[in-house]
């Protein structure tokens, strides 16, 4: 079951299209990422979807409806600009936002509590804004937007500003509100990002949704037909085994062992077993594995037209 869908949304600014007929669909519970070069349009989609600006085409359908003004509530938005006023005490302002979307004092303060602790800022609680650091800001208006366990949380670009632990431990909060029943939408350039916790992505270019799909079936389907073969024995034998159904593309030893790893591509027509038949009667084949492409990869040739 789909949370968000997303039909053929046009958007248009003095002239510039800055979404052209773009539809997707984001399933419940699930982690979605929002890929695209800068000013692709995926800052302009977001928009849409928590209804800052109206589509000029199309529309958005959230939880089974045509999305109103008061489904904003069910969504989270932490936007990549950011913004705390800088004079109110750290408590004190994470109180506000969480009155702005409908929790009692009470509640918010139990839920914040809870928060600061698992993020390990407990002890800023009655320090000025003024006196974070951009790591526990950040920290900070993260809380604040998932604090009322919205349907929809959507991030754009979450991790930047994060040293490798604190991006690690947003990572783990995101999978952790995923389990939870929530579903997910970020944004970001980071593609190491999107392998590790992303289920579905689409990448948008130019306006335009050219790429849809789950991550694994995305890496699969645009794989190259390359595969890494481990063996022993004599390269220039292996080499002639295969030469008839694959291009060799280049060879390493695997340091301190008696192998050799070499990634070959099948021509047309070749098959894996076929080869892995040759391989064998000429080598000792320790293993055969397909390479599959990153999403850096895939992300690359879609935005310049090579896929």
């Amino acid at each position: 079951m789909d949370l968000l869908n997303i039909e053929n949304v046009t958007k248009r600014y003095s002239g510039h299209t800055a979404l052209s007929d773009v539809s997707l669909s984001v399933p419940q519970g699930s982690i979605y990422g929002l890929l695209g070069p800068n000013g692709a349009g995926k800052t302009t989609l977001i928009r849409v979807i928590n209804r800052i600006t109206l589509p000029d085409a199309g529309r958005v359908i959230f939880n089974g409806h045509e999305i109103t003004d008061q489904d904003i509530y069910n969504i989270g938005y932490l936007p990549e600009e950011r913004g705390l006023y800088k004079k109110m005490k750290v408590g004190e302002q994470a109180i506000f936002f969480a009155r702005l979307k409908g929790l009692s004092n009470r509640e918010a303060t139990i839920r914040l509590k809870e928060w600061f602790v698992r993020m390990g800022i407990e002890s800023w609680w009655n320090r000025k804004v003024e006196d974070l650091s951009k790591g526990m800001a950040q920290k900070v208006q993260f809380i604040t937007t998932v604090l009322h366990e919205p349907k929809l949380l959507i991030f754009d670009e979450p991790f930047s500003g994060f040293d490798p632990i604190n991006a690690n431990i947003l990572k783990q909060e995101i999978l952790r509100l995923r389990d939870k029943g929530a579903t997910v939408i970020f944004s970001t350039h980071n593609m190491s990002s999107v392998e590790e916790i992303c289920d579905h992505i689409t990448l948008i270019n130019k306006s335009r949704n050219i790429l849809s799909g789950s991550v694994d079936e995305l890496r699969h389907r645009f794989g190259e037909n390359v595969f890494e073969v481990v063996y022993s024995g004599e390269g220039t034998t292996f080499e002639s085994a295969l030469q008839p159904m694959a291009e060799m593309l280049g060879t390493t030893a695997v340091a301190d062992t008696p192998y050799t790893s070499t990634r070959i591509r099948l021509k047309d027509g070749a098959t894996v077993r076929e080869s892995i038949t040759a391989a064998n009667e000429a080598v000792e084949l320790r293993s055969f594995k397909e390479v599959i492409p990153s999403m850096n990869d895939i992300f690359i040739r879609a935005v310049e037209g090579t896929l």
